[in-house]
């Protein structure tokens, strides 16, 4: 049985990391934490989220001292703002644990990167260069021995798996970039209120166009530029990607199916579309991401579906430990 504690446990994504370990049958949630600062410290996690009644009913406590809080604890899950798991998840490694940062603080080496795009100087190169990126489908191997692993954004992580099947069995035209426009609902956001998330302001637009952070990101791991274009959709969670991209001359609908397949067929939490396009009802709750395409001439149309705070976030860090850890790989998930 592992030991772990979850940081920034009252967020929407910390919440389902909750629910996942609560039921993992290797997994011990011996603490909830928030910032000493938070207005939920010291309220039940139940009391801030209903639908974990008589599941969840630890209470959230303030991080106040990072040592005190490692002792005893295997895993620990930052579900925390990216400067926040940037000074933290270093103090948790140094305490032994194995850090699952569910943040941007660690996903791309380049630590101009986080400048650029994060507000903030990285002062930890030694962990960008030893972080392990957790796009569980693709880096099963790399995560076995990983100390630190930062869980994909929710966008790359179905824009990656829509993309990397054919990039991988070189079926691309990349004169022409991959085209990705992504629409995901309103939790992605997070739980704190604000003005433009607020019920009669949530209205279907697009925003970060050509300087979104997962843009970098998206391009950065699949070694290829991309034009990304992410909305904001009324409704509240969930994330449809359509991407299109080019074929090279000759390629043929039966090659981007083999492509799929070979890539997925052993993936459990990748469901392929034989016919028809995935929609967000069928993976909303769940943590599944669910790819259809098809093919016309030399373009290729791809539909990747998932749920944001599940596949996009605390589903995939659980895949991850799981695969961290030798246990199967949908264990507690499905």
């Amino acid at each position: 049985m592992l030991n772990t504690l979850i940081v920034g446990a009252t967020g929407y994504a910390g919440a389902e990391l909750a629910l996942y370990l609560n039921r993992h049958p290797h997994m011990n949630i011996t603490g909830l934490t928030v910032s000493a600062q938070s207005a939920d410290a010291g309220k039940l996690l139940s009391d801030l989220h209903p639908q974990l009644k008589g599941i969840v009913d630890l209470p959230v406590l303030p991080l106040e001292n990072v040592a005190e809080a490692a002792k005893g604890v295997d895993v620990v899950f930052l579900a925390t703002a990216h400067e926040v798991s940037h000074d933290l998840a270093p103090q948790f490694l140094a305490a032994g644990c194995i850090v699952f940062d569910l943040s941007g603080a660690f996903r791309v080496k380049d630590p101009a990167f986080y400048t650029q795009f994060y507000g903030f100087e990285h002062q930890h190169q030694d962990w960008l260069d030893k972080a392990v990126y957790g796009l569980a489908e693709w880096q099963a191997d790399k995560l076995k021995e990983a100390q630190l692993i930062a869980v994909p954004g929710c966008y790359p992580t179905a824009a990656q798996l829509a993309i990397k099947p054919l990039l991988e069995k070189d079926l691309l035209n990349q004169d022409q970039w991959p085209v990705i426009n992504a629409t995901s609902g309103v939790s992605g956001a997070g739980r704190k209120a604000s003005l433009g998330t607020s019920f009669c302001e949530v209205s279907l637009h697009a925003y970060g166009v050509f300087n979104h952070r997962h843009h970098p990101e998206i391009s950065t791991h699949l070694g290829t530029p991309v034009i990304f274009t992410p909305h904001l959709g009324s409704f509240p969670r969930g994330i449809l990607a359509t991407v299109t991209c080019r074929l090279k001359p000759g390629v043929s609908a039966e090659q981007v199916a083999e492509a799929f397949q070979s890539a997925y067929a052993n993936k459990p939490l990748v469901r392929l579309y034989d016919k028809g396009m995935p929609a967000l009802k069928s993976v909303v709750g769940l943590p599944f991401c669910d790819i259809g395409y098809a093919v016309q001439g030399e373009h290729v149309i791809i539909v990747a579906a998932e749920d944001n705070l599940l596949k996009g976030a605390s589903a995939q860090a659980v895949q991850c430990l799981n695969l961290r850890f030798g246990f199967p790989e949908t264990t507690s998930l499905v």
